[in-house]
């Protein structure tokens, strides 16, 4: 077999049976697993955020330039809220409320990533397209395994008939083996009998994470679906979190001069910590004073 450790997370988007049928295929194994570090998840927690993420990436890649959205996953579960955002550029990050929920296997003895979100509540999407008001779209959860919520969205928000499946496998040290998914789009023109195929094949797919675990390659597992698929590009995936020193003194100095003087006289470091990314941002007491003088 070959080693799938070796291969970069990479996307590719293609087109199948004469421009009627739009596929993104991904692989996000090493981002999943940064995520998994930094934020220290357990194992049905690392799924279900690892799975987010996935969607997030190719949801990004539809986009152009500098457009960039953020992604809400908030359902009644242990796990409470998931975000995630991404770019045009494969530019990826995310973040869970509760890192530290593992739950027993669900029936299929496969990571209870449901009981983890719940399956009450909503995703909502915003997309920043550069316009004066961003796009929001907002759909219940109808699951909560997260590739069916994704597809609701699509369907429901987009108006796009979609199949999207997404997979994160864990090993049993917690680290990520493979993560990755599709999205394959429905665009107008298509019969009947095409339509037909098409669900009939995406219904006979193995798991995406037993594709990747085998070491197929994104076209491969596209063509399992879309036998005629044409790759029109790809991109790199990457983490990539916009926090820094600059934007975290920003932060310090919107709370008002009043709030930093009683940090400095409390006569500790402050700590900012991203929840993005789990960086940490320490102030002193010379620091303090610096963003004091900046508020008179």
């Amino acid at each position: 077999m070959e080693n799938t450790t070796e291969k970069k997370d990479r996307l590719i988007r293609g087109t199948a049976m004469d421009g009627k049928v739009r596929a993104f295929a991904v692989r996000t194994t090493e981002l999943v697993e940064e995520l998994r570090r930094r934020h220290d998840t357990y194992p049905t927690a690392t799924a279900a955020m690892g799975r987010t993420v996935t969607a997030a990436a190719m949801m990004g890649a539809m986009l152009k330039g500098e457009e960039r959205l953020s992604i809400q996953v908030k359902g009644d579960g242990p796990i409470g809220q998931i975000v995630a955002d991404a770019n045009a550029k494969g530019e990826v990050r995310g973040t869970v409320t509760n890192p530290h929920v593992q739950l027993p296997s669900n029936s299929k003895g496969k990571l209870d990533v449901a009981g983890a979100v719940g399956t009450t509540g909503f995703i909502h999407v915003t997309k920043d397209l550069g316009l004066k008001d961003p796009y929001r779209g907002s759909v219940p959860l109808v699951s909560g395994e997260l590739g069916e919520d994704f597809t609701y969205y699509f369907a429901l928000s987009e108006q796009t008939p979609s199949a999207v499946g997404l997979g994160v496998l864990v090993d049993t040290d917690s680290s990520v083996i493979v993560a990755g998914g599709f999205i394959i789009q429905l665009l107008p023109g298509l019969s009947d009998p095409e339509i037909d195929a098409i669900e009939k094949a995406v219904g006979q797919l193995p798991p995406v994470t037993s594709l990747l675990d085998q070491g197929l390659e994104l076209e491969e597992m596209l063509r399992w679906i879309l036998p005629d698929i044409k790759v029109l590009d790809e991109m790199d995936i990457t983490f990539s979190c916009h926090c820094s020193w600059e934007r975290v003194e920003r932060t310090l100095i919107s709370l008002g001069r009043d709030e930093l003087v009683q940090l400095r006289d409390e006569g500790k470091e402050t700590e900012v910590v991203c929840d993005f990314c789990n960086e940490v941002y320490t102030f002193g007491q010379d620091e303090l004073n610096a963003l004091i003088d900046q508020t008179k």
